[in-house]
């Protein structure tokens, strides 16, 4: 356990302050690009694929009612579409337009690099190390995968990295 100020800093005490850390640099991306929380992280969330309703919901952590309202919005801006999902007609699925994904990538590309500048201050074994160990917390606690390394706009997979 390392001294800093206001004294020793434990694993819990660690972990909430990079989260803190981290979501201001998530909210000032937010801003820049003129969304709110749940849109970008809706964006993200689909960069991947079409994602349904009730699993948008699940892996957004949020009421079916409110994934409804976020859609809608996020179809007004034109960000995003519904369409049928081809294995259940009588459901919809949510994907991004083309002004969506442009929006999608260029704000995954900036969150990404802004959130890597954080430790430019380790050396390069450290953040190796940083980025093992914190790769095995996400998968050790199920983190579905809402920001992925490299977006399957771009060609990528999710085993391609995250």
């Amino acid at each position: 356990m390392e001294e800093y100020e206001g004294g020793p800093m434990g694993m819990g005490t660690a972990l909430v302050r990079t989260a803190f850390l981290v979501d201001a640099v998530y909210a000032d991306a937010v801003r820049h690009f003129d969304l709110t929380v749940p849109q970008a992280q809706l964006l993200c969330v689909i960069m991947a694929r079409p994602f349904g309703m009730f699993e948008l919901a699940k892996t957004l952590g949020l009421a079916k009612s409110s994934i409804s309202g976020l859609v809608d919005r996020c179809e007004k801006r034109d960000l995003v579409r519904r369409e049928s999902d081809p294995g259940d007609g009588r459901a919809a699925r949510v994907a991004l337009t083309a002004k969506g994904a442009q929006l999608a990538d260029e704000f995954h590309d900036d969150v990404t690099r802004r959130v890597a500048e954080l430790p430019l201050s380790l050396s390069e074994a450290e953040r190796a190390t940083l980025v093992d160990l914190l790769g095995r917390v996400v998968v050790d606690n199920q983190v579905p995968p809402v920001f992925t390394e490299c977006p399957a706009s771009q060609g990528c997979t999710e085993s391609g990295g995250s």
